[in-house]
């Protein structure tokens, strides 16, 4: 699949649209609860994928030291715009990637795996470069999102996606990144026509449920064990 400028330009579109930025917020709030127990300063985190930065500025705003790595120079022209000199960025490919074992602290792979023709070898590549833990997130084959997409008969990235269900993910990471503890948690189970800011709907597609159940579901998988209790959360704004 080609990223170029014009996928960079459509995807930061979408995400700056009402429907778009209503998803990516369910997706950090979750994110925030998941990542509350890794430590943050000091701690190396490589975004694999990276795309336009959107998830980047994401991890960079929870404390972490960041790096991010793509394979469109495209994409990684949005990402430096919006990053400056907060992240360092690679050219490059996950399933090769150019960095020593053990690398990072931790890594990250964001709706990655749905585009690429190994998933498990860049899953074996994401947990060679980091020491502690790797980060994914993916598509839910069966829920109401993948539905709308196919019923819509559009052609587009995610008609063309590989799409998982969370037993066949979850065999891709046990036998790939072999973690000592693994948790798994969804968001936005209704379809993307409830993906809106009113309270009900709010309330509903925010939800954090079982891996199964919404449209994106994210894995901690800890490659420590035990993994970290100290919980510590990041705010956007001051703390009331």
């Amino acid at each position: 699949m080609l990223w170029d400028a014009d996928s960079a330009r459509r995807y930061d579109e979408w995400a700056e649209s009402p429907k778009g930025n209503f998803a990516l917020r369910r997706q950090e709030e979750l994110l925030q609860r998941l990542l509350a127990c890794w430590p943050r300063q000091r701690q190396k985190f490589l975004d694999i994928g990276c795309g336009t930065g959107i998830f980047l500025e994401f991890f960079w705003s929870c404390g972490f030291d960041v790096s991010g790595l793509d394979k469109s120079p495209d994409m990684l022209s949005r990402t430096r715009e919006k990053m400056g000199d907060r992240a360092h960025l690679h050219l490059g490919e996950a399933g090769h990637l150019p960095f020593d074992d053990r690398e990072f602290d931790y890594t990250s792979l964001m709706t990655v795996l749905e585009f690429v023709d190994d998933p498990a070898l860049v899953l074996r590549e994401a947990a060679r470069v980091s020491r502690k833990g790797v980060l994914i997130t993916f598509l839910n084959r069966f829920s109401l999102y993948r539905l709308s997409v196919r019923l819509s008969g559009r052609k587009s990235a995610l008609s063309q996606a590989r799409w998982f269900g969370w037993p066949e993910m979850r065999g891709l990471i046990h036998r790939n990144v072999h973690p000592g503890h693994m948790t798994a948690r969804s968001v936005l189970p209704g379809p993307p026509m409830t993906w809106k800011p009113l309270p009900g709907l709010r309330y509903v597609n925010g939800l954090e449920l079982f891996p199964w159940c919404g449209a994106v579901t994210a894995v901690r998988a800890d490659l420590v064990s035990p993994a970290a209790r100290t919980p510590l959360m990041a705010w956007n704004t001051e703390p009331t």
